[in-house]
């Protein structure tokens, strides 16, 4: 009961002395405490190793998610040479259909002109059939 009286008779608790205290006991940093760094930054002079910790622990964080950035826009580089790739492979494509359409086209033609050339040959051949039997009837023959 004595040390709860005795507690109460001290002056009250000065928290901005505390902090002053505190912050005055921690020593400053002149290194990087936890290895290295990104070379774009550096400690100030008189940090605490408190505000370096947390500061290294920030601009890591940072660095970690720049390089996931820069390994994203790797990935985006080589999904647009598979882009590029098989957009030539299209275009070859494409010239592979227009060639073989230019073909059947051709192959159209010679048979159309060949269909054509028999119609007409039967057709003379008919007439000439139908000349010969008229020749026979009418004993010309």
């Amino acid at each position: 009961m004595a040390s709860v009286e005795r507690l109460h008779r001290t002056a009250p608790l000065d928290l901005a002395k505390l902090e002053e205290d505190v912050v005055g006991n921690v020593p400053a940093i002149r290194v990087a405490p936890s290895g290295t760094m990104p070379d774009y930054v550096e400690h100030e002079e008189g940090v605490t190793r408190v505000g370096a910790l947390s500061a290294e622990a920030v601009v890591r964080d940072y660095e970690a998610a720049a390089k996931e950035i820069e390994a994203m826009g790797a990935e985006l580089i080589n999904a647009a040479k598979r882009c590029e790739a098989m957009t030539a492979e299209v275009h070859n494509a494409i010239a592979f259909m227009r060639d073989t359409a230019t073909s059947y086209r051709e192959e159209a033609k010679k048979i159309f002109k060949r269909i054509e050339e028999c119609s007409i040959f039967t057709e003379q051949v008919r007439k000439t059939c139908e000349s010969v039997k008229l020749k026979m009837i009418d004993g010309k023959l």
